[in-house]
């Protein structure tokens, strides 16, 4: 037992220290404890009461739903939920727009939910996107996970979509939640890093938690540096419900794929590009909707039975765990388009309140314990966040709908109930009736079991789709993979937890395992961590996993920058700008000046950039038109050489007159020049090489450049 041995009037700031040689700690009363040796500090809740599991909520049986007496889950998750103001604990960075949903056809058969019954109609709607670990002033394109949510306005109240760019998560129980949070924020001693978890916490973590194996290899994909919200997809990561007016169930996952096609960076430019504009990804929302170029999703599901369910390899309530599409392919059954920004930042995006809990009947829940802890949690979080509980009055939250309720008071009411009664049952026949028709009906699922805290066996395999993920990328996608690993682990400063990481890294990939652990310099490879499943290898390659085999093979909606001079060749730089129009491109000039330059017609022609302001980063394709009179002068500039050799570092195409060679010498590739590089107008004419920028990237390049390290050198 440990020995009390000062009192709270002493107590230091710490929960555990050395005093005078000896380990201590501090109680609930702020008094210190001695420790034996060997001894560790029992964990308690904070009325002192020891915890028996910390890991696990308390449910009905091992696959039921969570029950409300579970104070230390209550607890925790309360204080995780009040712990900052006004900001957001997580997805404090969030950039929004309104739009609407459009049905295709009549879901009837699933489900009873109002706003699937109807062909063709549509359905307001308002989309948060958001990073999770950085603070509102952090940069857009960390290496993060992001939020995908989405607020649609039903005629039977409000649904709430509050899903991510990925389809899995960390953890497979809400309990956890609060840690995973707190190891990923900045290190609490030292407030640092800002938005990135390459740090010792993070990884410590993680590496004492199998189940986050799944979601390591997507976190360290280039999923996670998305080049575009318009070019990402959202997921509602758990298993629902939908429920038809036959009270039958179909078990449903979502998904929005977008129009464009996926796109990322390369981490080397994503560091560039937070410094060139860290509101990136912000710009391109803004710009495309001003443009009228509005971003769209498909929303897809993957619909089974419990027959499936039950047959399937994986556990359908595990959130750690996906269903390939190549096994179960998502049906399309609307889209969501974005089509207005919001009129204030604040009083939209910013107040927005995303709760799982709020879906319209038809849509249900599933026993999946990450969600269940969700549901409880949220209402807890916008209390804190917004000042009351009358957030549901501020216009972003409001239903569309009709609605009616005895709710009333409280902080900043807008509305209270009219009339003398505000209660029912009344005899004064005034307000609102519960409606057993149409009101929400949980589907009767039967359960049963002891209560306990536990897993079932069914959540125990922690790394087959980890290696599933991982063999279904390219050899580019495997190459960022093993480079993102090894920088995070680089700046982890305590070597057993590179060593632990590296541990399960074998029970994923070998090779991806030996490669990190040589770039590491780990001189003895540890043993494989110990797995409660042995990892499948018997899962086939999955190409929907893979950004590159999901790119858009086509220039729409990306971006050509065009470096320019005075002299430029008027006719070559219209003909280039209309072929990407005609694709439905955008093109932005660089110039030496924003003020532009002057045509080889005679007539001026105004920059949106200048040469500091517009680096090759900001565009997904680059070209160069200069004039033999200009050209000595833009090669003494250190961006344009910049310009033209980060362009060939990112692998992508690179187009070039041939006034311009000079500056690609200067650049050092040309002597690299490769089939992304390309002389114009060339022999097969602009559209051409208009039609090669849907590739995106020439990957094949890629070794050659070792993306990621130096750019190459200049002459």
């Amino acid at each position: 037992m440990a020995k009390k041995i000062s009192n709270g009037s002493q107590a230091p700031n710490l929960d555990s220290v050395t005093v005078h040689d000896q380990k201590v700690y501090r109680g609930a009363g702020g008094e210190l404890h001695q420790l034996a040796d060997g001894e560790t500090p029992v964990l308690t809740t904070a009325q002192g009461g020891p915890v028996a599991d910390d890991l696990n909520s308390l449910r009905v049986g091992p696959r039921g739903p969570l029950l409300v007496d579970d104070f230390h889950f209550r607890e925790k998750i309360f204080h995780f939920d009040h712990e900052r103001i006004p900001e957001r604990v997580v997805h404090a960075r969030g950039y929004g727009a309104h739009g609407y949903f459009e049905t295709y056809e009549s879901l009837a058969a699933y489900t009873k939910a109002d706003v699937f019954q109807r062909a063709g109609e549509k359905t307001p709607a308002f989309v948060r996107f958001s990073t999770v670990a950085g603070n509102k002033g952090s940069a857009d394109l960390a290496r993060d996970v992001r939020g995908f949510a989405v607020k649609i306005y039903t005629q039977e109240g409000n649904w709430d979509l509050v899903g991510n760019n990925i389809p899995v998560f960390f953890i497979q129980d809400a309990i956890k939640f609060p840690d995973l949070v707190h190891a990923a924020k900045q290190e609490p001693d030292r407030a640092f890093p800002q938005a990135q978890t390459a740090h010792d916490n993070f990884w410590d973590f993680i590496s004492l938690t199998p189940e986050s194996m799944n979601m390591v290899m997507w976190i360290m994909s280039d999923r996670t540096i998305p080049r575009s919200f318009r070019f990402m997809e959202g997921f509602g990561v758990h298993t629902f419900r939908f429920v038809n007016a036959k009270d039958e169930s179909t078990f449903v996952k979502f998904h929005w794929k977008p129009k464009l096609g996926l796109q990322s960076v390369a981490w080397n430019e994503a560091v560039k590009i937070n410094g060139a504009d860290p509101d990136f990804h912000r710009r391109d929302l803004w710009q495309a909707i001003q443009s009228g170029n509005f971003p769209e999703w498909e929303l897809q599901v993957q619909l089974f039975d419990q027959e499936f369910a039950d047959r399937f390899d994986f556990d359908v309530l595990d959130p750690t765990k996906i269903i390939p599409e190549e096994i179960l392919p998502p049906q399309p059954i609307g889209r969501l388009v974005l089509n207005r920004m919001p009129d204030n930042f604040f009083a939209e995006t910013e107040q927005v309140a995303f709760m799982t809990q709020n879906v319209p009947p038809g849509i249900d829940f599933s026993n999946d314990p990450l969600l269940q802890g969700r549901n409880f949690s949220y209402l807890d979080t916008q209390l804190k966040r917004l000042g009351g509980p009358n957030f549901t009055h501020l216009p972003i939250n409001a239903p569309k709908c009709p609605f009616a309720h005895f709710q009333q008071d409280g902080h900043m009411a807008m509305r209270n109930p009219v009339g003398r009664a505000n209660y029912q049952p009344n005899s004064h026949g005034e307000g609102p009736r519960e409606s057993p028709t149409r009101g929400y009906r949980h589907f009767a699922a039967e359960e049963q079991g002891q209560k306990v805290r536990m897993r079932p066996e069914s959540f125990a395999d922690h790394y087959s789709q980890a290696r599933q993920f991982y063999i279904s990328q390219t050899g580019a996608e495997q190459r960022h993979i093993a480079s993102a690993l090894t920088f995070e682990l680089s700046k982890v400063e305590i070597p057993a937890i590179r060593e632990r990481m590296v541990s399960h890294l074998l029970n994923i990939d070998e090779t991806l395992a030996t490669t990190v652990a040589e770039k590491l310099g780990i001189r003895e490879m540890p043993k494989p961590a110990d797995a409660a499943m042995p990892t499948r290898q018997d899962l086939e390659p999955s190409p929907a996993l893979s950004i590159v085999e999901r790119g858009p093979k086509r220039f729409e909606g990306r971006k050509l920058g065009i470096l320019i001079t005075d002299g430029v060749d008027a006719k070559l730089l219209r003909g280039l700008t209309d072929a990407v129009i005609k694709e439905k491109g955008i093109v932005e000039l660089i110039a030496p000046k924003v003020g532009g330059v002057e045509a080889s017609d005679g007539s001026l022609i105004v920059g949106n950039h200048m040469i500091d302001g517009g680096p090759s980063v900001l565009f997904d394709a680059v070209a160069v038109f200069a004039s033999e009179e200009a050209i000595n002068d833009l090669v003494k500039e250190a961006t344009a050489r910049d310009f033209v050799a980060d362009a060939f570092q990112h692998c992508k195409f690179i187009g070039y007159n041939a006034a311009a060679m000079p500056l690609l010498a200067k650049a050092g590739i040309a002597d690299a020049l490769d089939e992304g590089v390309i002389a114009l107008p060339g022999d097969d004419g602009l559209a051409a090489f208009v039609s090669k920028l849907g590739k995106l990237r020439v990957w094949g390049r890629e070794p050659s450049v070792k993306l990621g390290k130096a750019s190459p050198p200049l002459e």
